[in-house]
């Protein structure tokens, strides 16, 4: 593996910042640690730079030891680069010179060389004598990952690298570092608390909590499998709905009979939530359950509905926005799930 870490811990006093945290990143891939504010993820990039120490395990990177307890490679040795989120430019220094900062063991014409390489590689060798005063915030934010890229290093880490820009330059930015990476072939880990751009950049994304990783997957299987009840309210959309097994993964509910996955190992009788996103509630005139609708927001090509059932409870669903209902109004709703994730209720 690229890049390992191994029962991971760092303490702050009695705060565990990040506790037991253990993944695998094979080369050429991105992966993303995802979660709320104050979750770790930081601390954890901060661990592999080399800007924290650990207290417990380890982290390896490249077949080489980087750091346990007692001993650290300095950030220098890493072979490590590293995209802020504050872009950290230089401001004194134009946009080339920016590039080749971290290149000053090489002779002056490679380094001019390598700077236009990666200005080119990320849109911007028209702007090499511009200083970051002039550019707009994305144009800054590609200046620092052609820095960070420059030194050929090894491992790529990015800090929140988007979290300054808004949401249309966010998501377009986003794309365009996923493909400067995977066109070098690069290892990068990024950290975000926006599960947005955490799929649009990543390969594979780990979900943290309290300094633990939730899950560590695909983004696919985060969305349709979670592993925990935390994952599935953090990640997309979705509700709870009520419901008892009353056979092997058989679970009935006030919407009919569904089979859950992993319900396998529950006997009948017991009370489990099933998670329902909006694209599981299929608007179906001719089904024979109701559901009132209780609030809608247009998106253009479609409605997000939230409705309400007999019971109180509610579902979101994601309607063709030419069936236009009103709130207060009782359409008709079939449940056709690719997934349905249960947990027993506690």
């Amino acid at each position: 593996m690229w890049l390992e870490l191994h029962d991971v811990a760092r303490v702050f006093g009695t705060h565990r910042a990040v506790d037991g945290l253990s993944f695998q990143l094979g080369r050429g891939l991105i992966g993303c640690l995802l979660g709320p504010s104050g979750c770790g993820k930081t601390t954890a990039l901060r661990c592999i730079a080399g800007f924290e120490p650990v207290d417990r395990g380890w982290i390896r990177a490249h077949d080489r030891l980087l750091t346990q307890p007692g001993f650290a490679l300095s950030p220098s040795e890493r072979h490590v680069g590293m995209v802020f989120q504050d872009y950290a430019l230089f401001p004194h220094l134009t946009v080339a010179q920016n590039v080749a900062f971290g290149l000053h063991q090489l002779p002056a014409a490679v380094r001019t060389r390598r700077a236009e390489e990666m200005l080119a590689t990320v849109g911007l060798g028209d702007y090499r004598a511009h200083y970051p005063h002039q550019l707009s915030g994305g144009q800054q934010q590609r200046v620092a990952l052609a820095r960070a890229l420059a030194p050929e290093p090894e491992l790529v880490l990015l800090d929140e690298p988007f979290s300054s820009l808004d949401v249309e330059l966010r998501e377009r930015l986003s794309g365009e570092v996923r493909a400067v990476l995977k066109s070098l072939n690069t290892t990068a880990l990024l950290v975000t608390h926006d599960q947005q751009e955490a799929f649009a950049v990543a390969d594979v994304v780990g979900v943290m909590r309290n300094g633990r990783l939730e899950q560590w997957d695909a983004p696919y299987e985060l969305y349709h499998r979670p592993a925990s009840r935390f994952v599935a309210d953090f990640i997309g959309q979705g509700v709870f709905i009520a419901g008892e097994i009353v056979a092997s993964g058989a679970v009935q509910t006030e919407i009919g009979l569904m089979h859950a996955n992993g319900g396998g190992h529950w006997s009948p009788g017991t009370t489990v939530d099933l998670l329902l996103r909006p694209d599981d509630v299929i608007h179906d005139d001719a089904s024979e359950f109701r559901a009132e609708v209780c609030q809608r927001a247009f998106r253009g090509a479609e409605f997000l509905y939230t409705l309400k059932l007999p019971s109180g409870a509610r579902l979101l669903s994601l309607v063709p926005s030419h069936h236009n209902h009103a709130v207060g109004e009782h359409i008709g709703i079939r449940i056709e799930p690719d997934h349905v994730v249960a947990f027993e209720r506690t």
